[in-house]
C-alpha cells in the first residue's frame, strides 16, 4: 500500500502510488515505526517545498532520520510546485536557495512589503492556511484570464490550475483539460492559492509546473 505522503492542491495529504516531482514538509507527521501520519497535519509554521534531489543525500521515507534516531521530518511529495504553493508551501531556503530568494523577493513587491524572510513569510502564510475554505476569496469564471500562471482555483471540490489564461484539471498524475463550465462567465470558482502567495505569483514568481500543464493530456485525471 503507498505511503501517506501526498498533498493536494487543498493541503490534504493523501495516499497515492502517483509521484511527484517536489518534496517538503511541515515537521514531524508520522510514526517511524508504524510509517503511519499521526493526527497533526502540522508541527511547525514553516511549511516548505524542497528539490527530490540534493548533494546525494538519501532517506527513508518516513522512516528514522534524525542523527538522535527521532523521525526528523515527514516527507511529503507534490505533483509540482504550483500545487505546493496552493496547499500554503514555499521554497526551501536550504536546497532551493534561488528560488527562495526570488519567491521572497516577488513575496515582498506583491505584498507591499519591504523584505519578506522566511519567519514572516510563514507567519502570514499559516494565517491565510487557517481561513476556513467559505471565508476564502472566489472570482467568476470569466476573470480567469486575469490571474497568474500556477494560480490554482477550485470548482466544488475539483482543483483547477491557471496556465495561459485557460484552466487545467489537476490529479495527482497531471492535468487534463478543465470542465467547459468552469470558464463560463457566470461560474463562481474559489481561490486556493493563498492570497498572499498569489501576490508573489503576479509580481513575477514562476513556480515549476508539471509537464501536463501545458498540453492538458494527463494519464489518469481525477476528480
Amino acid at each position: 500500500m503507498p505511503l501517506q505522503n501526498r498533498v493536494d492542491p487543498f493541503g490534504q495529504i493523501r495516499a497515492t502510488a502517483a509521484r511527484g516531482l517536489f518534496t517538503g514538509n511541515r515537521g514531524i507527521l508520522h510514526d517511524p515505526e508504524t510509517r503511519t501520519l499521526t493526527a497533526k497535519r502540522w508541527t511547525t509554521k514553516a511549511w516548505i517545498v524542497c528539490s527530490c534531489a540534493f548533494g546525494g543525500r538519501r532517506r527513508v521515507v518516513m522512516g528514522r532520520n534524525a542523527p538522535s534516531g527521532n523521525a526528523g521530518w515527514t516527507e511529503l511529495f507534490f505533483l509540482d510546485e504550483a500545487t505546493a504553493l496552493a496547499a500554503g508551501h514555499r521554497p526551501c531556503f536550504f536546497c532551493r536557495r534561488e528560488e527562495a530568494t526570488t519567491f521572497a523577493s516577488c513575496f515582498a513587491a506583491g505584498n507591499g512589503l519591504d523584505a519578506a524572510r522566511a519567519p514572516a513569510i510563514d507567519a502570514l502564510l499559516h494565517r491565510e492556511r487557517l481561513t476556513p475554505p467559505h471565508e476564502r476569496l472566489s472570482v467568476w469564471g470569466d476573470a480567469v484570464r486575469t490571474l497568474p500562471d500556477g494560480a490554482m482555483v477550485a470548482h466544488d471540490k475539483q482543483a483547477l490550475l491557471v496556465v495561459g489564461g485557460a484552466l487545467r484539471r489537476w490529479s495527482f498524475t497531471g492535468y487534463g483539460p478543465a470542465p467547459a463550465f468552469s470558464s463560463r462567465p457566470d461560474t463562481r470558482l474559489r481561490l486556493v492559492t493563498p492570497p498572499a502567495t498569489l501576490a508573489a505569483l503576479k509580481a513575477g514568481y514562476k513556480p515549476v509546473l508539471h509537464e501536463t500543464a501545458r498540453t492538458g493530456s494527463s494519464a489518469a485525471p481525477t476528480a
